[in-house]
């Protein structure tokens, strides 16, 4: 029996991984949410445990890690709020989840990152990741670091908003969304993190896990509308327009859309070697993926 602790199981990224865990029978999950509501949302089952954690609070998470063979860390935010930062919820986080991990004697950490991190990057975002992989890869235990783009598939934020858009017959997207795009199917994420979980490195891993085709944004509304039956006209709203309302607003609402954002999202998904085959998973074709959200939204 291999004992797995989650943080931020309540993610869709997190419940994606607990309902292909649910019926293991040789995995058991501590799934870590913030609160009880969230613990409402989780998938039910025998082998799933959840735990009420905080990363405030280390015997929180000490809690959850009891016993534990791995430990994946999948919270973290993109968006800034008054109430959450880079620094506190990407950085602070992870040293807390790495602390907690080497007191509790695990074996294997899994980190999700995002295809861009680096620590030298100009970007508060991909520094704050790249920042939160460092103490994931300094903590001494073996870890797989596993870097992604955007996620694909029913409920996860970018599938509805591409279904959204794809089906209202016309939108307009950040400079006509001609940045490229290789979007994971988020059953594949999960299909990874279970393969490294029994799998498990002996140093630190750093793999780049992207979707099998390169397609510019704007393609790929085009494309889920053409599989709906329908057309779309993609309009453009000009970055630099985009930045300086996003600069303003941000500011006064102390979160939410930032220049820190748009760059993120505008910015090409490229990378040397996809990890697909090192892994061991299939990945599934960005049309299949598409077919799935939009059967989802009937």
């Amino acid at each position: 029996m291999t004992k797995i602790a989650v943080t931020g199981a309540n993610s869709s990224v997190g419940q994606n991984l607990l309902n292909q865990l649910k019926s293991s029978a040789d995995m058991h999950v501590a799934a870590g949410v913030r609160n009880e509501k969230a613990v409402a949302t989780l998938p039910a089952s025998d082998s799933i445990k959840p735990h009420i954690i905080s990363y405030d609070n280390t015997a929180s998470l000490e809690s959850a890690m009891a016993d534990a063979d791995c430990v994946i860390h999948l919270a973290g935010i993109l968006i800034e709020s008054k109430q959450s930062n880079y620094a506190s919820a990407n950085v602070a986080a992870t040293a807390a989840v790495v602390e907690a991990a080497q007191k509790s004697g695990i074996k294997h950490l899994i980190f999700i990152s995002v295809v861009g991190a680096s620590t030298e990057s100009s970007n508060a975002y991909f520094r704050s990741k790249g920042n939160a992989e460092k103490l994931i890869a300094d903590s001494g235990i073996a870890a797989s670091i596993l870097r992604t783009p955007i996620l694909l598939g029913p409920g996860a934020a970018g599938a509805n908003a591409i279904a959204g858009m794809a089906g209202a017959g016309q939108c307009k997207v950040l400079g006509g969304g001609y940045y490229a795009m290789r979007p994971l199917d988020i059953d594949d994420l999960s299909a990874a993190i279970i393969k490294l979980v029994k799998n498990p490195p002996t140093a630190v891993d750093i793999h780049e896990l992207v979707g099998p085709q390169s397609m510019p944004y704007r393609d790929i509304i085009s494309k889920t509308a053409e599989l709906m039956g329908k057309t779309v006209a993609v309009g453009s709203v000009p970055v630099v327009v985009a930045k300086i309302a996003a600069a303003i607003s941000s500011t006064l609402k102390g979160g939410g859309m930032s220049p820190t954002v748009i760059d993120v999202i505008t910015q090409d998904e490229v990378v040397e070697t996809n990890a697909d085959a090192a892994i061991g998973i299939t990945l599934t074709s960005l049309e299949d993926t598409l077919k799935k959200i939009i059967n989802a939204g009937k």
